[in-house]
């Protein structure tokens, strides 16, 4: 039987920023938790949508039109195709729900694209 995941514990085991974990999954999907502070880079993800859930902290998330701003227990689905890019002024403490193939830099590739790694 799978074990139950506590959130906070999970995020207390890692420090680095732009690195996401699969703390579990389901069906096809990566429930995944991440620290971000900076900005990330543009980019989409052709083949599927993209789920944020703000755990802590404040997100943008820019398009090129526009942007949204997120706080705690907000959340925001990036459409798939979609060009944006993640903003954090602060470390952000946040949930993403994806496909597991989802590659973290989407279609931009470069030095900020980590493999999946499980927690």
């Amino acid at each position: 039987m799978p074990s139950k995941v506590n959130l906070d514990s999970a995020l207390a085991t890692f420090a680095e920023h732009w690195v996401p974990r699969t703390v579990a999954e389901l069906n096809d999907y990566d429930v995944r938790i991440a620290k971000l502070h900076g900005e990330f880079v543009w980019h989409s993800h052709p083949e599927t949508d993209e789920l944020f859930l703000v755990l802590s902290g404040r997100l943008r998330i820019e398009f090129r039109e526009g942007a949204v701003e997120l706080g705690p227990r907000e959340l925001y689905v990036v459409p798939k195709g979609v060009e944006h890019r993640p903003v954090a002024d602060e470390e952000v403490h946040l949930l993403l729900v994806e496909p597991s193939a989802t590659v973290n830099t989407g279609t931009a590739g470069g030095a900020r694209t980590v493999p999946r790694r499980h927690l």
